[in-house]
């Protein structure tokens, strides 16, 4: 049996109606009135005219025949609200990055062909500089917030909009029904990833039968498994990352509770850390190195130490194997969980890193379906061998990248007769069958004939004990074709050569993958999700060429 996200939640609810879903600045939401909230949301944008308009069987994988509505939102009740409320109209929502300026959200609203947009008062503006542009946008729903903006012409308060229906019957919602995760674009522009619901609860949220390691038989077995017990969890980063909706997500399957943080629109560790002590939130979700280091630091300067946190889940950005020591030593020998993915493959592997256990980056033990292919795509690659290969998946994977069937094909190729999705990582299949992932093809740097990983430089460069954040790409070289540039930000007050951070490298890296020169600049710009902007730092590597 396959499933649908909205009616497996109205099923936990069911079962579970004292459970409390959501917790915001004190406030908590049971079950059967969030999902009564999004019910309700689902009616009124049916009314409205958002929906369904052609099945998945008439499709191709690129395509959607849903509507689609922008989620330009922070994360508070109403982001959860909407991704589910969608669902409940068989239209399909799409993350927004609230950072994009005027050309970017032009971009993002016509890719998608989107038909309305739920917007937090604070990025009205925005939204108001590019509607004129965007004649196919026929409805508005604003979230009021602190920022005191007016309410945008045409559009409609959210509450007034949610309340002013009955709630929607979830029985025509569909496991077809799709699932719209937009890529960060961090190196190129972003794409519409699609998934079918059924094949997003299994691949992305790990919605299995764990016990018996099989896939559930209904919605009332789902509903009997979340009765098991609850805990509390906490996304720390923006929902406009999917790492973060996948994990509240996957709690709200499992019938747990998604505490969200106080401040919203940006991560601020120190507070993140008051509210996981104030909820007593047992698993906190972070991004990489790039939220490890503040949480860190928040933690040592107010004493912050949850008493409640039992494991730290990173996914989404490299976090390595230093920092996952501190962060056991600093919160009383909490377990890490350090997950690989992507948006294209769902989970495709964990590092577990307990007390006892010693930490380590960048090797993880494959989820089923997980492969490496090799460089040509059309075998698989055996365990222990030495090549080099794509970082691949199989079974509950996406249909492809709406409106682009080129890359759908290149991204999703069948080999040796089976469907995988292989987005651009390398990785090598180990002997013990766990998976080293060596970093995104796209940001990997040729230099004098050799490959070189960006991400694997970057966590030599990281371990610098004066090196607080670093990003690493390549530039072009007369002699080397490109050099690899290190792009650092100093720890507070430190100081230190640039020689120094190049010579430290060369105890932990081959010598010709060590940076040939290293910049330092004020802070590293990352998204709000952690991830580097790798665009950026090109941009610094040649403007500061003295040659």
């Amino acid at each position: 049996m396959e499933f649908n996200l909205a009616r497996v939640i109205a099923a936990v609810a069911e079962a579970h109606p004292d459970r409390i879903a959501l917790i915001h600045r004190g406030s908590e939401v049971t079950f059967p009135d969030f999902v009564n909230r999004y019910r309700r949301l689902g009616n009124a944008l049916d009314a409205a005219g958002l929906s369904c308009r052609k099945e998945r069987s008439e499709l191709g994988g690129h395509e959607s025949g849903q509507d689609h509505i922008a989620l330009y939102l922070n994360n508070e009740f109403e982001y959860l609200e909407s991704m589910l409320g969608g669902w409940a109209a068989r239209a399909a929502t799409f993350n927004v990055n609230h950072r994009y300026m005027a050309d970017e959200l032009f971009y993002l609203l016509t890719d998608s062909s989107a038909k309305a947009v739920i917007v937090n008062s604070a990025y009205a503006p925005n939204l108001a500089e590019v509607l004129p542009q965007l004649p196919n946008i026929e409805l508005i729903v604003q979230v009021p917030d602190e920022s005191g903006n007016r309410l945008l012409e045409g559009a409609v308060y959210y509450n007034d909009f949610v309340e002013s229906h009955e709630p929607k019957d979830l029985n025509d919602c569909s496991p077809d029904d799709l699932y719209v995760l937009y890529t960060g674009g961090t190196t190129g522009l972003p794409k519409g990833v699609l998934w079918r619901n059924a094949d997003f609860f299994v691949g992305a949220l790990g919605g299995l039968n764990r016990k018996e390691n099989r896939e559930y038989d209904s919605y009332a077995e789902i509903a009997g498994a979340a009765g098991i017990g609850t805990l509390r969890w906490m996304t720390s980063a923006p929902f406009m990352h999917g790492a973060a909706q996948w994990i509240a997500l996957q709690a709200l399957s499992m019938g747990h509770t998604v505490v969200l943080p106080d401040i919203t629109d940006r991560y601020d560790a120190a507070s993140v850390l008051e509210v996981c002590e104030r909820e007593d939130v047992e698993f906190l979700q972070i991004v990489g190195d790039a939220f490890a280091r503040p949480l860190l630091d928040a933690s040592k300067s107010g004493q912050l130490i949850p008493s409640s946190l039992r494991s730290i889940i990173s996914g989404g950005a490299v976090l390595n194997a230093e920092l996952k020591e501190k962060l056991k030593q600093q919160f009383g020998g909490v377990t890490i969980r350090d997950s690989i993915g992507s948006s294209e493959t769902g989970v495709q592997g964990s590092n577990v890193s307990t007390k006892t256990e010693r930490a380590s980056t960048g090797d993880f033990e494959p989820a089923s379906g997980s492969a490496v292919v090799n460089a040509q795509m059309d075998a698989v690659v055996e365990a222990g061998s030495e090549e080099i290969g794509w970082f691949a998946m199989s079974g509950r994977v996406p249909l492809g990248y709406l409106n682009d069937a080129e890359k759908t094909q290149k991204t999703f190729p069948i080999i040796e007769g089976v469907r995988f999705s292989v987005p651009g990582d390398r990785a090598r299949l180990l002997e013990d069958r766990r998976i080293q992932v060596l970093g995104r093809d796209s940001v990997t740097i040729n230099s004098g004939g050799e490959k070189i990983f960006a991400e694997e430089v970057e966590t030599a460069v990281k371990t610098h004990p004066a090196v607080y954040d670093a990003v690493v790409c390549g530039r072009p070289s007369p002699r080397w074709g490109n050099e690899v540039v290190a792009i650092v930000q100093l720890a507070d007050q430190a100081e230190v050569l640039e020689s120094d951070i190049i010579e430290h490298c060369g105890s932990r890296i081959a010598r010709y993958k060590r940076p040939k020169a290293v910049i330092q600049v004020d802070q590293i710009k990352r998204s709000p999700a952690g991830k580097p902007d790798y665009r950026w730092a090109q941009s610094i590597a040649r403007d500061a060429r003295t040659d």
